[in-house]
Formats: C-alpha cells, sequence, structure tokens
C-alpha cells in the first residue's frame, strides 16, 4: 500500500471522496483531511451491526473512540489535532453489537455550528486572541475517561471536561465535577479503579505553570496543589502509583516570545535539557516533590506506574526526538507531518525515593504508542500491556496489535490486514475474570480501497490467533485518537 493511496483511497492520482465525507474534502488538499482520515457528514443512532463469527458470550459493555472530526471546512492550514470531537460506539450486549457515533457539541463546536462556518484558525495560526475562550477551539476531541457513571470527553491542550451519555453519547455539557473544579485539565486524567479516585493535571503559560488534582470517587475535587516549573511546559500524561502520582517536565515547549509577537505557536525540542520527573504523594503539596532527571526525550504516553520497595517504575513510550526534521517538499504542511510522524519505543525509568537515583533502559526497539492496559490493574505492578504499532508513513496510523510481557519478555504481533488500519485498543475483561489478562482487546478499523469498518476483536490471551469475530460497522470509520472500554457491571449492574 504507497503513501499515495493511504491519504487518498486510491492507488495513485487524485484524491476520491470517501464515503460519508462532506463534499468540501473534494478540494482539500492536506493529507489529514483525505482518505484513511477525511471526516464524517452523519451521525447514526444505535445501529444494529453483523456479526462475522459469534461474539463472546462473555464479553459485555461499550467501546468508545474519541478523535478530530471537522464539522466545516477549515479556513486555514489544517493540523489533525483541530477537529472537533466525534465519538464513535458499540455497544455489546445480550449477544448483539449496536453502533452509534455523535459530535460532541462542545461551545466552539456549537459556535460554529451557529455561524454556519469554521471560526478558530486552528493550530498552526495565525492566532486570534480576541476569539471567545482564547486562539485555540477547545474541541475534547483527545480522550475518554469513564469516571462515576459518566465518560468525560477531554482535550489535549487542557480544557474543560464534557460529560456524554456512555450510551447515547448525549453531551451533557461542561463537567464542573459538583462545582469543585476551578481550572481545565488535561487530556490525561486517570481513575485508581481501586479507590475510585481521580487523579489529573493542568499546565498553562502563566505560573502556576502545572496544578496537580485529586477528584473523590464520588466526583468532587478534593485536593489541588501547584507545581513549580521553571517556565510554561506541555506534559501530555501522568503516572500514579499506589501512593504517589509521576508528573513531567519535558525538553519540549513552544517559544512564548514566538507566541506573543508572530501569534504561532513553535515548539522546539532542547536535547541538552535533562527530562524531569516530579514524583508527590497523592495528597502532597509542591513542598513534598521529588524530582528526577532522566535522558533528554519526550513522553506521550504511560503504561502504568508501580512501587517496588524504594523504587517507583513507570514504563511508557520514549520520544527520543519528538520533532524529526521537516520535509521541504511538504511546504506550510511540512512541521505538522514531521511532528507527526511518531517515533517512539516502549521504556523503563526508576526512580529511587531513598537514594535520588535514576535507572532508565528501553525494553523494546519496536515503534509503537498508544498502550493500554487491564486498568483494574492500574498502579500495580502489571505483566501484560498492549500498544499499536506504527509504520513509518507519511501520516500517523496504526497497523498492528502488540502484546508485551514484561515476566518473559516476549513481544507478540498481528497485522490488522492488508491495507487496514486500526485504532486504539483497550483491555475488555471478560465478566466474573479474575486474571490480567483475561478478556479481550477491541480496536476499530477501517480498510483503504473499499472502506470497510468493522470492529475486530480479539482473545487477549491469544492474539497472534487473529480476530476471533469482526463486527461489521454500518459507515467508515475516520481514523483517531484514544479509545476506552466500559463493563457491562459499570453500566447495567
Amino acid at each position: 500500500m504507497s503513501v499515495n493511496a493511504l491519504k487518498s483511497g486510491t492507488s495513485g492520482g487524485a484524491p476520491t471522496l470517501p464515503p460519508g465525507a462532506p463534499d468540501w474534502v473534494a478540494a482539500a488538499d492536506n493529507p489529514y483531511l483525505q482518505g484513511l482520515y477525511a471526516p464524517l457528514a452523519n451521525e447514526l443512532a444505535g445501529e444494529v451491526c453483523e456479526v462475522e463469527g459469534t461474539l463472546p458470550p462473555d464479553l459485555e459493555g461499550i467501546y468508545l473512540r474519541n478523535g478530530p472530526n471537522p464539522g466545516f471546512a477549515p479556513p486555514n492550514r489544517y493540523h489533525w489535532f483541530d477537529g472537533d470531537a466525534m465519538i464513535h460506539g458499540l455497544v455489546i450486549r445480550d449477544g448483539r453489537a449496536t453502533y452509534t457515533n455523535r459530535w460532541i457539541e462542545t461551545a466552539g463546536r456549537l459556535a460554529e455550528r451557529d455561524a454556519g462556518r469554521a471560526i478558530w484558525p486552528g493550530l498552526m495560526g495565525p492566532f486570534d486572541f480576541s476569539l471567545p475562550g482564547g486562539p485555540l477551539k477547545d474541541t475534547a476531541n483527545t480522550d475518554l475517561v469513564y469516571f462515576n457513571g459518566r465518560v468525560l470527553a477531554l482535550w489535549y491542550h487542557t480544557g474543560q471536561p464534557y460529560a456524554v451519555d456512555p450510551v447515547s453519547l448525549a453531551t451533557k455539557g461542561r463537567e464542573t465535577l459538583d462545582g469543585t473544579l476551578p481550572f481545565p485539565i488535561s487530556a490525561h486524567a486517570h481513575v485508581d479503579e481501586l479507590t475510585g479516585e481521580m487523579l489529573l493535571f493542568s499546565f498553562g503559560e502563566r505560573p502556576p505553570y502545572m496544578k496537580y488534582g485529586v477528584v473523590s470517587a464520588d466526583g468532587k475535587l478534593i485536593h489541588q496543589t501547584p507545581i513549580e516549573l521553571p517556565g510554561p511546559r506541555v506534559p501530555h500524561d501522568m503516572g500514579f502509583t499506589a501512593n504517589y502520582s509521576i508528573l513531567h517536565d519535558l525538553p519540549f515547549f513552544h517559544d512564548i516570545e514566538i507566541l506573543r509577537t508572530k501569534k504561532r505557536r513553535v515548539a522546539t525540542f532542547y536535547p541538552d535539557m535533562p527530562a524531569r520527573f516530579a514524583v508527590v504523594p497523592r495528597f502532597g503539596s509542591n513542598a513534598d516533590v521529588r524530582w528526577f532527571d532522566a535522558k533528554p526525550c519526550y513522553v506521550l504516553h504511560i503504561v502504568n506506574c508501580w512501587e517496588d520497595g524504594d523504587w517507583i517504575v513507570m514504563d511508557g513510550y520514549r520520544s527520543a526526538d519528538p520533532k524529526p526534521k521537516p520535509d521541504a517538499a511538504d511546504g506550510e504542511l511540512a512541521s505538522m507531518l514531521a511532528y507527526l510522524r511518531l517515533e517512539a519505543n516502549f521504556y523503563r525509568w526508576e526512580f529511587n525515593l531513598k537514594t535520588g537515583e535514576t535507572r532508565e533502559r528501553d525494553i523494546d526497539d519496536l515503534n509503537a504508542e498508544f498502550p493500554s492496559i487491564n486498568r483494574a490493574w492500574g498502579g500495580q505492578r502489571t505483566r501484560y500491556s498492549y500498544a499499536q504499532h506504527i509504520p513509518h508513513e507519511r501520516t500517523l496510523s496504526f497497523k498492528g496489535l502488540v502484546k508485551y510481557d514484561n515476566q518473559t519478555g516476549r513481544r507478540e504481533m498481528i497485522d490488522y490486514g492488508e491495507g487496514v488500519y486500526g485504532s486504539e485498543a483497550p483491555f475488555a475483561p471478560r465478566t466474573g475474570a479474575t486474571e490480567e489478562d483475561d478478556g479481550y482487546l477491541v480496536s476499530f478499523t477501517t480498510r483503504i480501497g473499499d472502506w470497510r469498518s468493522e470492529c475486530q476483536i480479539f482473545d487477549a490471551r491469544n492474539i497472534e490467533n487473529g480476530p476471533i469475530c469482526r463486527v461489521k460497522l454500518p459507515q467508515r470509520l475516520p481514523a483517531g485518537f484514544h479509545a476506552t472500554w466500559i463493563r457491562g457491571d459499570q453500566l447495567w449492574s
């Protein structure tokens, strides 16, 4: 499959209009508006899906995936991160599967819908600071977290969470945590399923540059503290153990002066600066933070963290060069395309709370990212994790599923199929399961060419055997960002 075919859905030549895409896509010359990435113009509700094979009788719940889906033609250079949030959901219950997709009705999307056009210029600017809410539209298009009976849709640049009904996908409005949330939060909040608490952080361009907080199981912010940083940063994720949270200060951030004078964000990687990781007690303050230096890098996503005696162990995906050199042939899109050529590998950091020592090493050299685990093991030592294999192509895509065994060091892989690209695959435990890998992995996939989309379901213990069944979806799904699985007993017990 050529790069041209990936972006256009043809074997070469002029891009075609994928089914379900709005008409304006035909004139777009941005690869993140074409082919696999072309947005959908419509919403469906409760569509019953045909199944190839048999749905596992011990799999019940909802698979949800978030991602960018612009509702109007961009007025400027489009960045893939700009698109309005659209959730795709598959309910598996009583032996059948039903599909629904809906936009998240954020304030920005509603304003543009009323105007009948796109208003915000997008991440590549130039920024308009007079726009409501600021120069960037809070799209809530990045992650989905199930917490306290609600799905929270979150934004990569820190924003107000939006509450969504997990079944109908109807937007319930901005989530304020019962009026206790005084600041925007990042895309990656984490729920400790042992305590029911949610750990979160915020970052910004004015002091304090980071805030950290804990939300009680009943949905109220019960702890918050500023975290001192030397300047504005753009961390993406955090980790947690039973007693600690791990926050990031990474040497990849934008220049404030360029933002002020040229009204653009230009991120720079500083390879002479260490990556720093803050270990803070769950209910600690800035005074309790222990900082640990590590080799320069950027970290998009953490796999899991746990305590091992005096050591904090953090597994994640490390990018040694988060800003590869742009290709001049890509013109004004060169910087975006270079940044989205994600190069990352499975990595381990260890921090000694007694001596202050940092140890770090590669776990694997495969280009992979967007990890998942059995979330019931979050904050505890885990043996298994799963990730997406990322091919070396012009645009960011997921070509296959990877499973790691921390105990044996074994890596298992399977390709989604010829011309088929997948989605982040959350772990879905079997009903009544007690063992860590006793369950399934679910992934939305789309095949270039005939635009067939389906949900592939794998036995987590035997992914190399291929999908045990395929749920045919009623429409093409564009590529997206993060996904989650909500167990049936969390919804219908």
